[in-house]
């Protein structure tokens, strides 16, 4: 069973995902698809009321893929800004799809491309001073 932990989205990046999620590529499809799930479970509140440790876009994101058992600490950014963000993960990724909206301390199980398999298990580490 995929675990999926509640999520909380900023309304503007909720608005700004929707209008890429409508212009996806074929390729992007399936992460579209995801990211539109994500977005309808998710509690939408205005920039000014997102919890501090929430993962919103531009957040440093510290997380572990407890599949693999690495660390990584990116910048979750929009594909358009992949190339000007030294450590930045695109929304549009599978990976970066999966952060929108988590907390320090989720985890959530993730699927990936056929390619990749098997689908991550992903968690946020503290402190919640890298967000």
């Amino acid at each position: 069973m995929v675990r999926r932990p509640s999520i909380i989205i900023n309304r503007l990046d909720a608005e700004r995902l929707q209008r890429l999620i409508d212009s996806a590529t074929e390729k992007d499809l399936m992460v579209a698809q995801l990211l539109e799930e994500e977005l309808a479970r998710g509690e939408v509140l205005d920039p000014q009321d997102i919890p501090n440790d929430v993962v919103s876009m531009n957040s440093q994101v510290r997380f572990t893929d407890l599949t693999r058992g690495s660390q990584m600490v990116r910048t979750l950014v929009y594909p358009h800004s992949i190339g000007v963000v030294e450590d930045g993960i695109s929304v549009m990724a599978p990976i970066g799809a999966a952060l929108i909206g988590l907390r320090v301390g989720d985890v959530i199980e993730w699927p990936l491309p056929e390619s990749v398999k098997p689908a991550p298990t992903l968690s946020l580490s503290p402190p919640a001073s890298t967000f």
